[in-house]
């Protein structure tokens, strides 16, 4: 993405969300979150993966949440694959509203440990990112459920529900 293409995308962005932040009051209370899914790692093919973890997450303005999750990933083996991430979810609506679209961004870092053959143990550790959307459905006023397909870096894909828990 070119540089004037990607200051076009940051102004519809701010434009959308200045309004919201001239009644930002963030709550000092996190919601807690759950999830679980499927992640597909691409190498000379696809190696599918189990994926859980949790998080917090602040609600900075109606339409912006930021919190740090860590997310697990189990493959086939001793396959295995850390996240810990700052993860923003800019909502389309409201988040609040009873059916909200959102963006999902974020950016950490990934550790990935296997055994190989002979029983040698190799782990690494590298930035990571991850980009994509889901819907969140606010199914009681404390309760949130959120279906979410990702992409990212170390290159992967995730399709994984999210259930959020308000503390206030």
């Amino acid at each position: 993405m070119c540089a004037r293409s990607a200051a076009a995308v940051v102004a519809a962005a701010l434009t959308l969300l200045i309004p919201d932040l001239s009644s930002a009051q963030p709550s000092a209370v996190p919601n807690l979150m759950f999830s679980g899914g499927w992640a597909g790692f691409v190498d000379d093919g696809r190696i599918d993966h189990g994926a859980f973890g949790g998080g917090l997450e602040w609600v900075l303005t109606p339409r912006i949440a930021i919190g740090p999750e860590i997310l697990s990933m189990i493959g086939p083996d001793d396959d295995r694959d850390l996240f810990v991430l700052g993860v923003a979810r800019i909502g389309v609506l409201p988040l609040g509203s009873k059916v909200a679209p959102f963006v999902t961004l974020g950016g950490g870092s990934m550790t990935h440990s296997d055994t190989f053959y002979g029983g040698q143990s190799y782990s690494s550790t590298e930035g990571a990112f991850i980009a994509g959307g889901g819907v969140r459905i606010n199914a009681s006023p404390r309760v949130f459920i959120a279906p979410e397909l990702t992409l990212g870096w170390e290159p992967h894909m995730r399709a994984s529900v999210t259930v959020g828990i308000r503390l206030r």
